[in-house]
């Protein structure tokens, strides 16, 4: 795709890895306006030149304002970025997780649909666009410690797959986007030394959205694993080495 002359709307960025994407964005020529729920950062991005939309994907009324201001300033809008997500870790001995269980699901799984169908009617009248959806490397390959995040980011993945298949002659392409770990903080990167650097991530990725055709799947090179465990028949021994992560709940100490 080219990422060069795009009005890109990304929630969920006000930080992070959507923060970065939307800095690349911007840097090869796009225009770029971002969702997130705390205004102080919001104030921060729009003082650097982005647009800014409070949004808060849990909350649908939140949703159809975003969509409607983003519309009301940018009505060439042609692609939407779903980044909005929490990770959250669950002890599943303790009933007291299922809380944690619902934010998750709500925040990851239906926010990303929220958003999905608020903009989907926009890029059909237009007859062209780009819908990316973010999932995980959990999505294909669990991390245990995070079984709602993992459930979450599967179910994205496979709700992407039917929407592709579901706007196939709209001219709306759909396009996911698998992260494996990533350290967006120097604490992040001290506690994960395998975790890819946020820079070099973004890049990798800004290269692969590069592709034509847009790439169904956006795979950087960290993540290969991960996706086609099941494939490479890695998938046990690799969810059994993740399974020691569980000795770090509190129950379990």
């Amino acid at each position: 795709m080219d990422i060069t002359h795009r009005t890109v709307f990304i929630a969920g960025a006000t930080s992070g890895i959507g923060l970065e994407l939307a800095r690349r964005f911007a840097a090869a020529g796009s225009t770029v306006i971002i969702g997130g729920r705390r205004t102080d950062l919001l104030d921060r991005l729009a003082a650097e030149g982005f647009g800014t939309v409070p949004l808060d994907v849990t909350d649908q009324d939140s949703v159809g304002r975003a969509r409607d201001t983003v519309l009301a300033g940018h009505s060439d809008l042609d692609t939407v970025v779903t980044m909005s997500g929490v990770m959250l870790p669950e002890d599943l001995r303790d009933p007291a997780h299922f809380s944690v269980a619902e934010r998750t699901v709500d925040t990851n799984l239906l926010g990303t649909i929220r958003v999905v169908d608020a903009f989907t009617p926009h890029l059909i009248g237009r007859g062209a666009g780009t819908v990316v959806t973010v999932t995980s490397g959990i999505g294909f390959l669990p991390f245990p410690l995070l079984p709602t995040y993992a459930a979450s980011k599967a179910g994205v993945h496979a709700y992407s797959e039917a929407l592709r298949a579901q706007l196939d002659g709209t001219g709306v392409e759909v396009c996911e986007l698998v992260p494996p770990a990533v350290a967006t903080t120097p604490e992040q990167a001290r506690l994960n030394p395998r975790a890819l650097g946020l820079a070099e991530f973004a890049t990798e990725v800004m290269d692969l959205l590069r592709g034509e055709p847009t790439p169904r799947e956006v795979l950087v090179e960290g993540v290969l694993m991960h996706r086609w465990a099941e494939r490479d028949g890695t998938y046990e021994e690799l969810v059994a080495q993740r399974s020691q992560a569980l000795a770090t709940l509190p129950s379990r100490r």
